[in-house]
């Protein structure tokens, strides 16, 4: 039996009792979603990483400190953890999370395609600089479930755990992130076609 076949669980356990390579592969196996989740919030690079290390300080102490009981659930524990520590960033700095960085990097321009007239390349561009400007005008909590679910590819499961609400809950401010952003384009597809 290898490493990368342990259960997180095991795993947990086995750091627990001075296994180090353990929590190596916790974080190989989870680095990804983690980081992922952070950034999608904080949109900046060096930020998310950061948060991320404080994030993985907060694991090693609980596990160290005996305090961890999250039976089976290490990976929505570690971005629940994380989460919290964004939203404490975020109260110390007053202010809330963007969908664009301060540096101008695009979460649109990680999906690449290659085929496209310079027309239809320009048409999606304009598409997503209005649907990324809709998506600031969003409630924050409907704007929270939205990022986490398109952007960071988590599960209404994992987001409900993460925000610390029911799964109808955040199934309930996907709908209205939805309804909210489809309302917006037709007022606005309205206004152009007034012009």
């Amino acid at each position: 039996m290898t490493i990368h076949s342990i259960s997180d669980q095991d795993l947990v356990q086995q750091y627990i009792i001075g296994h180090e390579p353990s929590l190596e592969e916790l974080i190989r196996r989870h680095k990804a979603k983690i980081y992922t989740s952070i950034y999608l919030l904080v949109k900046d690079s060096y930020l998310a990483e950061d948060i991320f290390q404080d994030t993985f300080i907060k694991v090693i102490n609980t596990l160290k400190a005996g305090k961890y009981n999250e039976e089976g659930k290490f990976l929505p524990w570690v971005i629940r953890i994380a989460h919290n520590l964004v939203i404490d960033h975020f109260r110390k700095e007053k202010r809330k999370p963007l969908v664009t960085t301060v540096d101008g990097f695009d979460i649109f321009e990680v999906i690449k395609f290659y085929d496209d007239s310079m027309e239809d390349k320009m048409i999606r561009e304009q598409t997503h600089k209005d649907l990324r400007e809709l998506i600031h005008h969003l409630p924050s909590d409907q704007k929270e479930v939205l990022i986490m679910r398109h952007f960071g590819e988590l599960s209404f499961k994992e987001i409900s755990e993460l925000s610390g609400v029911s799964i109808n809950t955040a199934l309930g401010r996907m709908r209205y992130a939805l309804n909210n952003l489809r309302k917006m384009m037709l007022t606005r597809e309205l206004s152009l076609k007034k012009i």
